[in-house]
Order: structure tokens, then C-alpha cells, then sequence
């Protein structure tokens, strides 16, 4: 067996590569990235390495199973369906993907890409594995005190805890076919969190929070995006707890806590 990950110079997906590492020998894992001089430790492992772009072009061949990262920006529709066209002409035989929690029923705005990819794999009549990733406990770490997030919960989960599952559910069998909610152990509210280390949290108006971001330097179109998502939280979008990751780990993910402690 061949296993193909793109973006494997991301964050997520280098931690993929790891857990594969511990799984299969080196000469059986592919990557694909943008730019292979970042990828030099992987190929000093005996991995692999290929330049490749969803827009501009990929090459899957020899592939048997391909995970693939979704895209962080840009018209990501189109560039997983290049991704996508790319893996029925290479032959690959079942593709996992890196979706996001309830992506065919949420209301959060990124979300529809997602829905969008998984419709277009489901299309080709791949086998497949949806690995509906939720929130990342690194992604609010260090902990601001102010949010637009107001009273609400969320399940996080850790960065490695789904980079591990990944890999699990590449590699092993059974999980042709499936949907898995990953998500962490428990929903928290951003008052806790606060509380962890010592500060109160300070609800704000989502529009101020906006603003804020802006002020920080963030491009209005990712402080819109970030500020989906803590709407979302106040309303609760994100607080169901789902088992799947526990079920796929054997072990219960690390928890928020456990994450804050490890900061």
C-alpha cells in the first residue's frame, strides 16, 4: 500500500505524517507539497516528496489511499475538485478527507466548502472517509480574554489527537464509506478557559470583536471568518461532544485542561 498526504508541511499534516511513520515504513508514504525544499526532513526519511499545487496541478499515481488536507484560503471548492479530479484519473482506490464538524448541516460559513468537497468526492464513487474535524484546542491557545463567544460551549479537540486519527483511519480497515464526528472530550466555555489561567473572560459585541481583529492586523476577510465561528459558539453550533474520536483513538483525547497545562 502507497499512502499519499498532501499539505504535509502543515501543521496538521506533518503531524499526520508522524502517526504514519509509526504505522508504516517510510517507503510506503507519498507526499505531496508546494514547496519540497520545506519537506527536505521528510525526504531524509526515505519519504517520498512531490511538488504539487491543487490549482496549478498534483500527481497522485502509484496512490492507493490519499488523504487530503483541505486548502486554508482561496477558492477552496475549486481546488479540492482539482484535487479530487487528480485521484480518479491517478486510480487512487479511497480517498480520506479533512472535513469539519456537522459540515452537511452547520450553519457556519466555512462549512458549505466543505459540504461542497465531500459531495464532490461522494460523486465519483471513491471510496472514501470523512474525517469531520472540530475546533482545535491550539487554536485559542494563548487564551484571550475577550471573545464575541459570549456564554457558549465548544468541543475541542488537539491538533495531534486528529492528525493521529487521520492515520489511523488511513491505514486501517473498516473505515471505507465513513463519516466521523471528531470532536474532544468535553464542550468548555470561554470562562472557564480564562479561569485556567487566572483572568476573567470579557464577552463583547461581535461587531467590536470584529474591529479588534482588524485592529491586530488581520485581513477583514479571515476577522469575518473568525468571528463566524465564536457566533457560532455563543449559539451553541459547536458544543456537541462525539465519541468517534475516543472510538478511533482508543484512549480519551487529551482535554482542554490537559492542553492548557501542556502550554
Amino acid at each position: 500500500m502507497k499512502y499519499l498526504v498532501t499539505g504535509a508541511t502543515g501543521h496538521l499534516g506533518g503531524l499526520v505524517v508522524k502517526h504514519l511513520l509509526n504505522r508504516v515504513p517510510a517507503t510506503d508514504v507519498i507526499v505531496s507539497v508546494r514547496d519540497p525544499q520545506r519537506a527536505q526532513n521528510l525526504a531524509a526519511q526515505g519519504i517520498e516528496v512531490r511538488q504539487g499545487d491543487f490549482d496549478t496541478g498534483v500527481d497522485f499515481s502509484g496512490a492507493n489511499a490519499l488523504l487530503l488536507i483541505s486548502a486554508d484560503s482561496g477558492d477552496r471548492v475549486t481546488a479540492h475538485r482539482k484535487a479530487i479530479e487528480a485521484a480518479r484519473t491517478a486510480g487512487v482506490s479511497r480517498i480520506a478527507y479533512t472535513s469539519v464538524t456537522d459540515a452537511d448541516t452547520s450553519p457556519v460559513g466555512l462549512a458549505a466548502d466543505h459540504k461542497a468537497t465531500e459531495e464532490a468526492i461522494r460523486a465519483t464513487g471513491i471510496p472514501f472517509t470523512f474525517l469531520r474535524n472540530g475546533m482545535y484546542h491550539e487554536n485559542y491557545l494563548p487564551i484571550s480574554p475577550t471573545t464575541a463567544t459570549g456564554e457558549g460551549r465548544i468541543a475541542t479537540a488537539s491538533r495531534d489527537d486528529l492528525a493521529e486519527a487521520a492515520a489511523i483511519a488511513l491505514t486501517g480497515e473498516g473505515h471505507e464509506n465513513k463519516t466521523y464526528e471528531l470532536t474532544g472530550p468535553t464542550a468548555w466555555s470561554f470562562a472557564e478557559l480564562n479561569t485556567l489561567v487566572g483572568q476573567t473572560h470579557h464577552p463583547i459585541p461581535a461587531d467590536e470583536r470584529k474591529a479588534a481583529l482588524e485592529g491586530f492586523g488581520l485581513p477583514p476577510e479571515v476577522a469575518a471568518l473568525l468571528v463566524d465561528i465564536e457566533v457560532n459558539i455563543a449559539a451553541g453550533t459547536f458544543n456537541k461532544v462525539h465519541p468517534d474520536l475516543e472510538t478511533l483513538l482508543g484512549r480519551t483525547p487529551k482535554t482542554i485542561e490537559e492542553a492548557v497545562k501542556e502550554l
